[in-house]
């Protein structure tokens, strides 16, 4: 009698992970996510570890939670695993106020961005 399953966001061959609040604008971290675009999960793996950019480290650990549940939730193979889709939005933003000369202040906005990244399954050729 519980509650009723929903369906499934992504395909039967596919599994899916969300960042939800990754500091830092989602532009830049769109330049982290066009790196792995298209790649295979270890290949992007591989290319996220050694990125020099910052945000590369929290698009590594959303990549690593989509294999685990592609393999633990879905019985993907991950050694065929290809990163299907690397999605950015915006998140919520940190407002904060900084003191300025003359009794002024100033708006510091401290943005936060959403990864979804999409791992596939897929044949090899």
């Amino acid at each position: 009698m519980g509650k009723a399953k929903s369906p499934r966001r992504v395909g039967e061959n596919e599994a899916m992970a969300v960042g939800t609040t990754i500091r830092g604008s989602a532009q830049k971290l769109n330049l982290v996510a066009a790196l792995i675009r298209g790649k295979k999960a270890e290949e992007a793996l591989n290319i996220l570890s050694f990125s020099k950019r910052a945000m590369a480290r929290d698009a590594s650990k959303v990549l690593a939670s989509a294999i685990a549940n592609a393999e633990n939730n879905h019985d993907l193979d991950v050694d065929a695993l290809v990163v299907a889709e690397a999605s950015v939005g915006k998140s919520i933003t940190m407002k904060r106020f900084a003191t300025r000369g003359r009794g002024k202040s100033t708006r510091i906005l401290k943005p936060f961005s959403r990864l979804r990244i999409v791992v596939r399954e897929q044949e090899e050729a």
